[in-house]
């Protein structure tokens, strides 16, 4: 598929997706960043949004320096004042020096990329450009809670599990911290939009992501040094994954 074609395909998917709900989107992700992810991110950090679509991440977190890679033409009118736009190919090499980022942060992105080896390149981007201790957030859809549903989205190529994703992170040289099966439902493109405050309350009950979570939550740490994952070993570390 050729780059125009490509390009114009993201803008009609997004606004067919997400264009009803998104100033509701806008405050869904003012709640998640205040009540879960901040924990993650430090005012003082760098951070990048891989497949930032339109911004709901990277426009509403505090940080010194905000960047946002995706090539939906239409990001760049919805990206807040301070934030720097880079269209690039998320698996191709990023237009970044190593070490430069403290934070990626990606959510719904991986599965739309065309295959593993291109969700491999990526991750490998994000191992070279972040400094040493620097984590990388993931979260999306976990094909092994949704089965058929994963693929009700014309756009999603590549199935992912939370302890596929574990194990991918771990072969790039991350140090994996926190990998949750179920965390989030699965989708926001629907037009039910529950009151905040049962967002609130759902992210401050975890008992309850086993029943609604749809999406998982694996966050990495790139290592100092160069250990990568040993063949045969288990990519599932301890019993059900680490929590927060």
């Amino acid at each position: 598929m050729a780059e125009s074609e490509l390009t114009a395909d993201l803008s009609a998917e997004y606004r067919l997706r997400f264009g009803p709900a998104a100033q509701y989107r806008q405050r869904v992700w003012r709640t998640l960043i205040d009540e879960y992810f901040a924990r993650f991110v430090k005012p003082t950090d760098v951070v990048l949004d891989l497949g930032s679509g339109w911004g709901e991440f990277i426009n509403q977190v505090a940080a010194r320096e905000r960047i946002a890679i995706d090539m939906n033409p239409d990001a760049h009118t919805h990206l807040a004042p301070g934030v720097k736009l880079l269209r690039t190919d998320a698996a191709a090499p990023w237009p970044l020096a190593d070490g430069a980022l403290d934070c990626v942060f990606t959510s719904n992105f991986l599965e739309h990329l065309p295959d593993k080896a291109a969700v491999t390149r990526a991750l490998k981007e994000a191992h070279r450009c972040l400094r040493p201790g620097g984590r990388m957030i993931c979260l999306g859809p976990n094909i092994r809670v949704l089965h058929g549903s994963y693929w009700d989205f014309f756009d999603h190529h590549t199935p992912l599990s939370d302890l596929a994703l574990k194990e991918a992170l771990e072969l790039r040289g991350f140090r994996v911290h926190v990998c949750i099966e179920r965390f989030l439902p699965y989708t926001m493109s629907s037009r039910f939009q529950p009151p905040l405050w049962t967002l609130r309350a759902y992210l401050r009950l975890p008992f309850a992501w086993r029943f609604f979570g749809g999406q998982f939550l694996v966050v990495g740490e790139r290592s100092s040094g160069s250990a990568r994952l040993q063949p045969g070993s288990d990519p599932r570390g301890s019993p059900g994954g680490a929590q927060p």
